[in-house]
């Protein structure tokens, strides 16, 4: 497979005004998972696609993808992303939204090099993800204002802010090599249910991960009382008296750290953790159902293990 770390390398940013395009270089040097291109060239290996057909569409997602942190990181004030200063810090915000505007024309610039005939879908679907986003972004900052939200709202809202993009990264490229309608959907819920597992994973990891692997600092979304997976859960299903008791540190904003720690206990003995990793358990189960109706081979077994992966990750 081709290297999708060496193809973005090749991305030439070395343009003026050097102010619009050293963040962006600086954003896609950061690394990352490079997930949704990989998952966008796995699923056309599947189906025996060129490589040269895919590549444009996988970079264009991932470029898509990183111009999508940048507004979120100016959006939550994010101090650090991937062990660094976010762009809004190392510069200051009026960058962090320029460049990140122009990384979603980049996306779209690279996108023309999708072949003609697979084009005018390709188009559309990356449309109606990009829809998607916003959509759940905007609910994802409705939340945090709102009395009541409920999980099955939460599941609504990180299925479009985070799992359609891999959902499409999926679908896209088995279908530039070929996959049937069929095909393409079982690609498509694969790529749902791995990334709502994917969101709740980092739901879990911004509490009990470890910050050096991480990447970002721990506690994060307790401090600003995130609606979280965790903290939805520990809402519907706390007794009076511990219920009580979490929405009291709700009301705190000025003892980060003792909020951290006392929300964190909670968390763990309500059993908060264990109801996140048997919803992760039951979207990868889903996921690899969709697998079976595939072609199987090296690049189907990859998805497995990917799955797998993603729910017993650290970063």
């Amino acid at each position: 497979m081709t290297d999708i770390n060496k193809a973005i390398e090749n991305l030439d940013w070395s343009k003026e005004p050097k102010g619009l395009y050293e963040p962006i270089a600086y954003t896609l040097a950061s690394g990352g998972k490079r997930l949704r291109p990989t998952l966008a060239m796995t699923a056309a290996e599947i189906f025996g696609g060129k490589e040269e057909d895919v590549l444009p569409a996988a970079l264009a997602l991932e470029v898509f993808h990183n111009f999508t942190l940048l507004h979120d990181d100016v959006m939550d004030r994010a101090l650090v992303r991937r062990g660094r200063e976010t762009v809004h810090v190392k510069w200051n915000d009026n960058t962090a939204i320029l460049s990140g505007d122009q990384m979603l024309i980049e996306a779209y610039k690279l996108l023309e090099g999708v072949p003609a005939d697979k084009l005018g879908k390709v188009l559309c679907w990356f449309n109606e993800m990009a829809t998607g986003i916003c959509e759940g972004q905007q609910y994802d900052v409705d939340f945090e204002h709102a009395s009541q939200v409920s999980l099955g709202d939460y599941l609504m809202m990180i299925e479009k802010k985070t799992a359609v993009l891999l959902a499409n990264a999926l679908r896209t490229g088995g279908y530039i090599a070929g996959a049937d309608e069929a095909e393409q959907e079982a690609l498509y819920e694969y790529g749902r249910h791995i990334g709502l597992a994917f969101q709740i994973q980092d739901d879990l990891l911004d509490v009990y991960g470890d910050p050096k692997t991480f990447g970002k600092a721990i506690g994060g979304d307790i401090c600003c009382n995130k609606k979280t997976y965790l903290l939805l859960t520990a809402l519907e299903t706390a007794p009076a008296e511990d219920k009580a008791e979490l929405l009291e540190w709700l009301l705190v904003s000025d003892r980060d750290q003792e909020k951290i720690a006392a929300v964190t206990a909670l968390y763990t003995r309500l059993g908060v953790r264990e109801a996140c990793e048997v919803e992760m358990e039951q979207h990868t189960a889903e996921a690899l159902l969709q697998l079976d109706s595939l072609p199987q081979n090296k690049a189907t077994d990859a998805l497995r293990v990917l799955a797998e992966k993603l729910v017993t990750r650290k970063s």
